[in-house]
Parts: C-alpha cells; sequence; structure tokens
C-alpha cells in the first residue's frame, strides 16, 4: 500500500490501471516515435528525427516508458524504451546539442537501464552525459552554465536556469557510480549557488539569473519563461522543491532541505482550493492559464520532500534537526503537510485534468511549456512522466533515479 491513506488507495489504483490500459495501445500505435506534444487530433508528434534528437525533453518518454514497464512488465514498453535511448546517442555528436539537460535525458533513460539491467552501453552514455554536464561549470561563479550560444545579441554565457537543479542527480550518480569526488562537488557548488541566487526570502523562486561569466558576480534576474522579473513560475518552483530535496538526499546539507521545505511552504500557500495550478503564482487576476506539468511535478518533490523529512525525523534529534530548529514531531507534521498537499494536486489532475480514453495519445491536460508563448495549456510529454512518476511514488512502486 506503500504510503497512500485508505481513502486515496483506490482512486490511486484506479488511474494507473487505466494509464497502463491507455498507454499500450498509445504506444502500439506511436513505436518509434519520441513525442514532446500532440497535434490538434490528439496524436504524438515525433522528436526522433535528425533536426529534433537533441530536443531537452526526449528522455521523458524513454522514462515513461521504464515506468510502465516496471507496472505491467510489458515488454514492449521495454523495448520502446531501450530504441528512444538508443536514438539519443546523436545527441553525443553534436556540440550544440549538449546542454545542461543531461539529467533529463540520460537520467530517466540510461542511468535507470543501468540500474535495472547493468547494460554496459547505458552507462557508458550516462557517464559521457555527466562528463559533459560538469564541462559546463564555471569556476569563477561556481554555477552549471544553461543553453549554448542562441544566435542572437544576448550574451548568455553567464545564464544559469532554476531548472537545472533537476539535472544535478546525473552528477552525483557518476560521483558514486566511479568512486570520484569531481562530480559530487561541482553539483554541491552549483546547488549552493543556486540556493543562495535563486530562492528569494518568500520561497519563490527566479527561472534565469545572469552572472557575469569572468568574474562570477550576480548581474541580474530575468522573467523566464514566467510572467515577468520578480514573478513565481510555478513550474520553476517545483524544479526548486525537487531539486534541492534530491541534494539534501545525496548529500545531507541541511541548507538544501531548508531551501526546500522554504519553497514548499511558499508554494502551500499559494495553491488554490481547487489545486489546480497557474502558469506563474503572480500572473494577473484575469489571467487562467494552467499548467498542470507544474502540478504533478511539484507534488513528485512533495513526496521525495515527505520521505526525507520522515526519515530525518524518525532516526531521532540530529545535528540537522537542530540546525532545522525543529523538534521530531514538529518535523512529522511538516512532512505530512507536503503529503496532503502532493495528494490533493494528484487527485485534483485526476479528476479534472486526466485523459484516460484512448481517443488521444496523452493523459494531462493544461499544461503550458512558458507564460509569454503563443500556445498555451496542450499536452506536454513531461506532465505525462511525472504524474506516472508520481503515482507510482505513492504507492512505492516507482523506479528512482536515486
Amino acid at each position: 500500500m506503500g504510503i497512500l491513506r485508505t481513502d486515496d488507495e483506490k482512486w490511486v489504483s484506479e488511474a494507473l490501471g487505466k494509464i497502463a490500459e491507455k498507454m499500450e495501445v498509445v504506444v502500439e500505435r506511436n513505436v518509434g516515435k519520441i513525442p514532446y506534444s500532440t497535434d490538434e487530433k490528439g496524436r504524438f508528434d515525433d522528436r526522433s528525427g535528425k533536426k529534433d534528437i537533441s530536443w531537452w525533453t526526449n528522455g521523458f518518454w524513454g522514462g515513461e516508458l521504464w515506468q510502465l514497464f516496471k507496472l505491467t512488465g510489458n515488454e514492449l514498453f521495454r523495448q520502446e524504451a531501450i530504441g528512444t535511448e538508443d536514438k539519443m546517442d546523436a545527441v553525443f555528436m553534436d556540440y550544440n546539442g549538449m546542454d545542461h539537460d543531461a539529467g533529463f535525458r540520460w537520467l530517466p533513460t540510461s542511468v535507470i537501464r543501468y540500474k535495472l539491467e547493468k547494460n554496459s552501453e547505458s552507462k557508458n552514455r550516462a557517464l559521457l552525459a555527466a562528463a559533459n554536464l560538469a564541462g559546463r561549470f564555471n569556476l569563477n561563479g561556481n554555477f552549471i552554465r544553461a543553453w549554448n550560444d542562441w544566435g542572437d545579441d544576448r550574451d548568455t554565457t553567464g545564464w544559469a536556469i532554476i531548472d537545472c537543479m533537476m539535472n544535478l542527480p546525473l552528477l552525483y550518480w557518476a560521483s558514486e557510480e566511479l568512486g570520484d569526488p569531481r562530480f559530487k562537488a561541482i553539483a554541491m557548488a552549483h546547488a549552493t549557488t543556486a540556493s543562495k541566487n535563486f530562492v528569494r526570502e518568500d520561497g519563490s523562486v527566479r527561472h534565469i539569473v545572469g552572472f557575469d561569466a569572468a568574474t562570477g558576480d550576480y548581474v541580474r534576474d530575468y522573467g523566464g519563461q514566467g510572467y515577468g522579473e520578480g514573478s513565481s513560475w510555478t513550474r520553476g518552483q517545483s524544479w526548486g522543491i525537487y531539486g534541492f530535496t534530491l541534494s539534501f538526499h545525496y548529500t545531507h546539507k541541511t541548507e538544501y532541505l531548508q531551501t526546500a521545505m522554504k519553497i514548499a511552504d511558499y508554494i502551500t500557500s499559494e495553491l488554490k482550493e481547487n489545486y489546480l495550478v497557474p502558469v506563474d503564482y503572480r500572473q494577473p487576476a484575469d489571467v487562467t492559464w494552467e499548467d498542470s506539468t507544474a502540478a504533478a511535478i511539484t507534488a513528485s518533490g512533495m513526496i521525495d520532500l515527505y520521505r526525507e523529512i520522515k526519515e530525518l525525523a524518525e532516526n531521532g534529534v540530529s545535528s540537522t534537526q537542530e540546525e532545522l530548529y525543529m523538534d521530531r514531531e514538529a518535523l512529522l507534521t511538516k512532512a505530512d503537510k507536503y503529503l496532503d498537499t502532493a495528494i490533493n494536486l494528484l487527485k485534483a489532475l485526476h479528476e479534472n485534468r486526466c485523459d484516460y480514453t484512448c481517443d488521444k495519445d496523452n493523459i494531462l491536460e493544461k499544461c503550458t511549456a512558458a507564460y509569454h508563448d503563443p500556445e498555451h495549456e496542450f499536452a506536454i510529454i513531461y506532465g505525462d512522466y511525472y504524474y506516472i512518476e508520481t503515482l507510482m511514488k505513492l504507492k512505492e512502486q516507482e523506479l528512482r533515479i536515486f
């Protein structure tokens, strides 16, 4: 039964059952594809071609397939996951195709497969990706550079983004796998810089921070994919809570747990009674655009935060608890609040924003990539990935990247 309360067991099991049944049909009619979104008929597009193989979301399809394989044992899902991983080999030969999103692509594909099957090719791919990510580290400012040159007038050499917190587990994994502390040191240096420069005092999160690439000095922040400067892009909040929780898991550094809790407390103060998440917590009152991906990712991060805090509290008073100025009961109260929030977010998606029929390929509806994009509320593959992952977390059945 996992960490689920009895009254939630039924709907979570029903949701996973519907997903398994739907996705067998969906995968069979999309063999060989690596999707990002859907067309007007609800059919997946394909990012597996030479032009799009480097797209940053391409690992989520493979990750979703591995989770489905764990859920069902259906060999179709395994074979398609392996096919996705094989196709992404082309990215290693494209300098501009390799960027800060190495973790998003090779953690849910190569690392998962290596953990399951000890496949040597998967291990090699994941280590190549980790080495490339480590090579993006700017020693002047202790941050991992986001993106590559965009071919316009913007100087992005000093840019870092909150999303990269989710790529750091690739570096932690590489350190553990190789017994080499360099990768972990880089991950921690970036996490510390992000904690100090991305997370505001109230727990809201900046998307993009610009540093002076030569001196490492903080220059300014940018609105990025949110409403604007000073706003609170909801998916950025979700990357923050999830990413800092994972960094705490690997390092047990109190600062990272404090940061994750600060972000989580801010989110819980901003959520509406219906638990449907907007694109930006500070978007204008007359704007109703939602981002279901932010809801799913936030829920996933909060469940991991719950797990870390509960383990900490149940191991007795420790130096970390003392640094948090919380006793065991206060920590457990916090943990329960985060778990309740995660369940409410997922239940709201289940009841209002999911298509479990076979008519459309996607599961989650009303996903949004960025506030100022011309298109809003469409299907996005990582929404489905995190929704499935999080439902499986509630039953403690998911494949873990850590």
